[in-house]
Order: structure tokens, then sequence, then C-alpha cells
């Protein structure tokens, strides 16, 4: 028996990216900064880890409406490691497949969402969860 199950929260590095593949399947992507105050780099600073964000399905379309660069975002979900070949060499990168999203800390001045109402709701998980592979593009990153 294994688990496979990351949580985190940190700041959106940019603005979710969203697109269709062939089989109608929505995808969007972001990067998210994790920022460890207990951990110093060489230089005595906070180490920052950088994580690229999956989202399938209805919270893909709830990334691609909502999810904006230094939006602060819990987010849980899964790891998963995938490779793709480039000018002959092996490539590996490793990604975090969401399966719940919330928005936490303070709401934003200008929410876009009717002006005082809170962030809007996440989307319901409608379950089946993402695909194993992406169909139409299987030899890129999705970054």
């Amino acid at each position: 028996m294994g688990v496979n199950k990351v949580i985190l929260v940190g700041n959106v590095g940019r603005d979710a990216e969203s697109r269709s593949l062939q089989s109608g399947t929505q995808l969007a992507t972001f990067s998210l900064a994790t920022t460890d105050h207990r951990s110093k780099d060489e230089h005595g600073n906070p180490r920052t880890e950088w994580h690229n964000i999956v989202a399938w399905g209805k919270l893909a379309e709830f990334c691609d409406q909502w999810v904006k660069k230094g939006r602060n975002l819990y987010i849980e979900g899964s790891i998963r490691t995938r490779s793709y070949e480039q000018d002959g060499q092996k490539k590996y990168f490793t990604e975090i497949h969401a399966r719940e999203i919330q928005f936490v800390g303070p709401k934003p001045a200008d929410d876009g969402y009717g002006g005082g109402g809170g962030y809007p709701p996440p989307p319901a998980d409608p379950g089946g969860g993402p695909p194993q592979s992406f169909d139409d593009d299987s030899n890129e990153p999705p970054f």
C-alpha cells in the first residue's frame, strides 16, 4: 500500500494557462512558490521551491478564471514525474496534479468577483481524475 499526497501553501508565480486537449479535456498549468523560512540558502535567505501545478476538467476552468500571479493558495494533490526527449537526451520533470485548490490569506482588493462577495467557490470534484497521459502532446512538457 502506498500514499501519494502533497499539500502546498504558497504564492502563484504566473497566471494559470489553460488549453483543451484533442479529447476535449481542459488542462490548466501554473507555478507555485513555497518558502521555508526555517531553511536558508547560501546567502542566508529563506529557501524557495517552485512547483509546476496541473489541474484538469472543471478545476482547470476555475484556475483559468481565478488563479492569478501573487495569489496565495492551498493545494492538495499528488506528485507525478514525467519525461520527454530533447536533443537526444531524456529530461525529467516533476509536477503536482491538483485535486483541490483553495484561496488562503487576505482577499485581493480587486477580486473581479462582483465586489465584496469574497472568493469564488471552488468547483465540485467531478471525480474520474486526470488522464494517464497527455494524449496530444505526449513528448512535450506542459510548461
